[in-house]
């Protein structure tokens, strides 16, 4: 959904609930490698509170007010439009926050 540069950090919603088999991977394993763009970057997934997820759909439904509707109608979530439908929506949606450069090296993986 997102990347802060600045923090080094990749936000990602989970819009198959927590059943999704990403999610549960991460659940298993936070530490973990991704690919952005073409390169692979080391990650530790941090699992976001329900108010988090809140603000993070506020946020991004007055950016993107359109997809923002079409995403939560796709997930079968209820909006009107209004910031506290999508506060209800983001709450009920699993973020992860993938931090970048968490000092670990993944299975099968050396740092040189």
């Amino acid at each position: 959904m997102s990347f802060d540069a600045v923090e080094a950090n990749w936000t990602v919603a989970s819009g198959f609930g927590p059943k999704a088999d990403w999610y549960r991977n991460l659940r298993a394993q936070p530490q973990t490698l991704i690919r952005f763009g073409s390169r692979p970057h080391p990650v530790t997934a941090r699992f976001l509170p329900a108010d988090d997820g809140a603000a993070i759909m506020a946020d991004y439904a007055r950016r993107h007010p359109r997809t923002a509707r079409r995403l939560c109608a796709f997930m079968g979530l209820p909006v009107d439009g209004s910031d506290e439908s999508f506060r209800a929506a983001g709450r009920a949606i699993p973020f992860v926050r993938l931090e970048a450069g968490a000092g670990h090296s993944p299975a099968g993986r050396r740092h040189r």
